[in-house]
């Protein structure tokens, strides 16, 4: 049986349900503030699902070369490897602010010291991929195929550093994700997605602050969630959102899984204001040649379960096609994962947003601005880092084609 905690206090218990499903029902008494997801309020009934984890408690779940590694190292102690396993094993260090602990065990949410100054220098040279993940695995609530990691280094967070009053000394969570790559199998990936969230920021659209190490090995990026008082905000992917697991999150379309489904949850005064961002981000994905732009790579975030919730800032952009010159969209547009095309986003935005047709082709010619402003950013690189520039050119020529066919005034 786990613990379930949100915002430092419990607020229900998850346990095994027959052969393969679970079962969550919250504690006598819980506020609707202990809710664990804006899909699932508290009640007095249990929430039983006859196979696998609500999707709340599957959402951070380490996928890849990350759930590998503590397979390997728990499955002999736990006789079993599942996803409660693995819950509890990571279920301290999480994206969100949910928190996991074992049945007799109390909230513990420290994550052990790391310098994202060292970090960035790479120092530790080849051993830093290998180092990352021996010290970082089981404090790493994160789900994504290829490895991250959330590490604590106080005086590098913007958020903890400029908050007044300053923050507990006592302060231990984690305020930092580091995304690493196997080189061999995706060169560049970090470059790859830094000069992505590069042409992200120049759309206007919102991202944390985001740092590619000195050899272009890894990414730091600032955990978005994290409050300047240490506590963490409310994050919820669209697999939630939608009902789903992680391992659908591949089934869904732009038009329902994504924009109808961000309208039914978002409630706040900006609901305008988010939706032609997550319309813009949609586009940008086209553009860049993302094919990775599935349901677990959009999300909401809140204060108060209860309250208001907006778009979550941008993340987990790259030109996928670098890789899959075959690739096509991750979610359906139109009832197809081809590429769309400049006609099909903007009837996206005039019968989605219900935007005017003018008011749309300014937002795809935004995006086209931006995408091409960011290629003197890339081409410098190259010249900086000549390993770079076989990926760097294959970046450029995707995001060509991407302003062609889905940028270009129809």
């Amino acid at each position: 049986m786990i613990r379930v905690w949100t915002d430092a206090a419990e607020a229900g218990l998850l346990d095994r349900l027959g052969p393969r499903g679970s079962a969550f029902l919250y504690l006598p008494g819980a506020s609707p503030a202990r809710g664990v997801s804006v899909t699932m309020p508290v009640r007095l009934s249990s929430w039983d699902l006859p196979y696998g984890l609500p999707p709340i408690f599957d959402m951070n779940l380490p996928e890849g070369v990350l759930r590998e590694r503590l397979r390997l190292a728990f499955a002999k102690a736990t006789g079993t490897f599942d996803d409660f396993d693995l819950l509890e094993i990571v279920g301290r260090s999480q994206v969100g602010r949910i928190r996991y602990s074992g049945e007799t065990q109390q909230l513990n949410e420290e994550v052990p010291f790391q310098s994202v100054d060292e970090i960035l220098e790479n120092s530790r040279g080849g051993d830093l991929y290998r180092y990352l993940l021996v010290r970082f695995a089981t404090f790493s609530g994160i789900s994504g195929v290829q490895p991250k990691v959330l590490v604590r280094d106080e005086a590098a967070s913007i958020p903890l550093r400029e908050s007044k009053p300053r923050i507990s000394e006592s302060y231990r969570g984690a305020t930092h994700i580091v995304k690493f790559w196997d080189q061999n199998e995706y060169p560049q990936l970090a470059a790859n997605e830094f000069f992505c969230l590069q042409a992200a920021e120049r759309c206007g659209l919102e991202v944390p602050r985001y740092r590619l190490t000195e050899d272009g090995s890894a990414l730091v990026v600032d955990r978005f969630d994290l409050r300047p008082d240490g506590t963490y905000r409310g994050f919820e992917d669209f697999c939630v959102l939608n009902a789903r697991r992680t391992e659908e999150k591949y089934r869904g379309s732009y038009e329902t899984s994504i924009v109808k489904r961000f309208t039914q949850f978002a409630n706040s005064p900006q609901i305008g204001e988010d939706l032609e961002r997550l319309f813009t981000l949609i586009v940008l994905n086209c553009a860049l040649r993302n094919g990775d732009a599935h349901l677990k790579n959009f999300g909401i975030l809140y204060d108060d379960v209860l309250g208001d919730a907006r778009l979550a800032p941008v993340y987990d952009v790259v030109t996928t096609s670098v890789y899959l010159p075959s690739d096509s969209m991750a979610l359906t547009m139109n009832g197809s994962t081809r590429w769309a095309s400049t006609k099909e986003l903007q009837r996206l935005g005039e019968t989605r947003l219900g935007a005017t047709p003018a008011r749309v082709r300014e937002i795809l010619a935004r995006v086209a601005e931006a995408v091409a402003s960011t290629f003197d950013l890339v081409r410098r690189h190259q010249k900086q880092h000549p390993e770079f520039e076989q990926i760097g050119n294959r970046m450029l020529e995707e995001w060509e084609k991407g302003i062609a066919l889905s940028l270009s005034p129809a």
